[in-house]
């Protein structure tokens, strides 16, 4: 039965301000913010899943409510989100200008909060620590929602320290670790291929699967990022968290339900299997970074000379890694994890690739690639390399490359995880034991690399990345 809406403008007052929800941005005069976050948030309230929002942002930049407003505008703009609900949002948005280490300065930003708050700490780790901590110290609001950004520690016993301070504030389901790799559509395109087509599932195992690649190069350089970057890295930066959840989701075991307690709890047992190839860091892993080059007609001067970089840190912008999951399903499969800046091409996928036959038939020729099953990222796509009788001489063997869409997901990966915080729904983020376990994962590497064990090789921006391959190339 529906509840009618009161009549007293009172009691309507009083409804509405009980189901109003604010998001509170902690760093929202940085980058990410502007870049990810907002234009997320636009698409999501242009799907009208959040009604009455509240829009705080706040930062150390002494900014006022009106550049904040530009920047919340233009970031809508961008995707189109311009309705009567984005303009409410925006005719009430306001910037604080706040040190969100100080615990004076958080009571004042709480105090202007309306309804359960959703705090976004759109933050280096180090700072979303220390204003964890000072959060601890005076206490959140009933109800109150956290969204942190990867990476989460620097290590693993920062993590574990993080996760036992947030513990102190909410429970763990209204903690939300983001990783916008983890969109509903991407894992739901993921799990939907897996379990609901028998024709796949049957053979996702050491029995017919040679190695798995997960590849993640962009052509983009660092794009001003050196700030967080020079202290990251590619294997921090998308490595340990991205590309080991898509690991996570393609090793899996096939979860009775979707709910957030069996999808986490079946990507959780994953990765507690997973181990460096070998359990060796130097031979399983490989860094590089780029050198001067020229992509799509523009020109890039070398990492080391990018405004910002130390050069004596060493930072890799290419980042490989080969790992084995220590499961029944696949023991001795290699799977190798990669990402690289300034490459000559994107190349956002994980690709499945199946052993050989046991024998072609004598007669049959050209077979030379093996098949390979091919899931895309952004756009999301599934492909299928097979091996078939071509044109022309029918014992010629040619592979064709058959190709399925996806399709576009409702909404952008930040408006899906913003609308599980918004909603309470810890689905898409990442569990704290699991952050721990990513770490644990490349800790051996990370030492090695410190250690110059392993060296720190070049590629020239616009090119594939460095000419050798810790399991042979990378074919497209």
């Amino acid at each position: 039965m529906t509840t009618p809406a009161p009549k007293n403008p009172a009691a309507a007052s009083a409804t509405s301000a009980a189901l109003r929800q604010t998001l509170l941005v902690l760093g929202a005069s940085g980058d990410l913010t502007g870049r990810l976050l907002l234009p997320g948030l636009g698409r999501l309230l242009a799907s009208g899943a959040v009604p009455n929002l509240r829009l705080i942002g706040s930062g150390m930049d002494d900014w006022d409510d009106e550049r904040w407003r530009r920047r919340v505008a233009d970031s809508f703009a961008s995707v189109d989100a311009q309705g009567p609900v984005e303009a409410d949002v925006l005719r009430e948005t306001r910037y604080v200008t706040a040190d969100v280490t100080r615990e004076e300065d958080l009571r004042g930003l709480l105090s202007g909060c309306a309804g359960p708050v959703v705090i976004f700490f759109a933050l280096p780790p180090f700072v979303t620590a220390r204003s964890a901590a000072a959060l601890a110290r005076i206490g959140v609001p009933p109800g109150t929602r956290l969204m942190l950004e990867k990476p989460f520690g620097v290590d693993r016993i920062s993590a574990r320290s993080l996760n036992e301070l947030l513990a102190t504030l909410v429970p763990e389901d209204q903690v939300h670790r983001i990783d916008h790799f983890l969109g509903k559509s991407t894992v739901l395109n993921l799990l939907g291929l897996r379990f609901a087509n028998r024709i796949f599932e049957p053979v996702l195992n050491n029995t017919h699967v040679a190695c798995v690649d997960i590849v993640f190069d962009e052509t983009l350089g660092l794009e001003g990022r050196a700030g967080y970057y020079d202290r990251a890295g590619a294997l921090v930066d998308m490595v340990q968290s991205h590309l080991l959840q898509v690991l996570a989701l393609l090793g899996m075991e096939p979860p009775p339900t979707l709910s957030a307690k069996e999808l986490r709890g079946r990507k959780a047992q994953v990765l507690r299997a997973v181990r460096l190839w070998q359990d060796d860091p130097v031979a399983a892993s490989r860094r590089a970074r780029y050198t001067a080059g020229d992509i799509d007609g523009r020109h890039l001067p070398a990492y080391a000379a990018e405004e910002g970089v130390d050069p004596g840190r060493n930072t890799e912008t290419l980042a490989e890694v080969v790992l084995e999951v220590d499961t029944w399903r696949w023991a001795g499969v290699p799977f190798r994890l990669r990402s690289g800046k300034a490459t000559s091409a994107v190349r956002k996928e994980a690709v499945i690739t199946f052993k050989q036959p046991a024998r072609v038939p004598d007669g049959l020729t050209g077979y030379e690639e093996p098949d390979r099953l091919r899931i895309g990222f952004g756009p999301d796509c599934l492909g299928l390399n097979l091996n078939i009788n071509g044109p022309g001489n029918p014992f010629d063997l040619d592979q064709v490359h058959l190709m399925a869409d996806f399709g576009p997901g409702e909404l952008p990966a930040y408006g899906e995880v913003l609308r599980g915080a918004f909603e309470g729904d810890p689905t898409l983020s990442v569990r704290g034991d699991v952050a721990e376990e990513c770490w644990r994962i490349v800790e051996p590497v990370l030492a090695a690399w410190k250690a110059g064990s392993v060296p720190l090789q070049e590629y020239a921006a616009g090119s594939a990345g460095p000419d050798d391959s810790l399991l042979g190339p990378v074919r497209g």
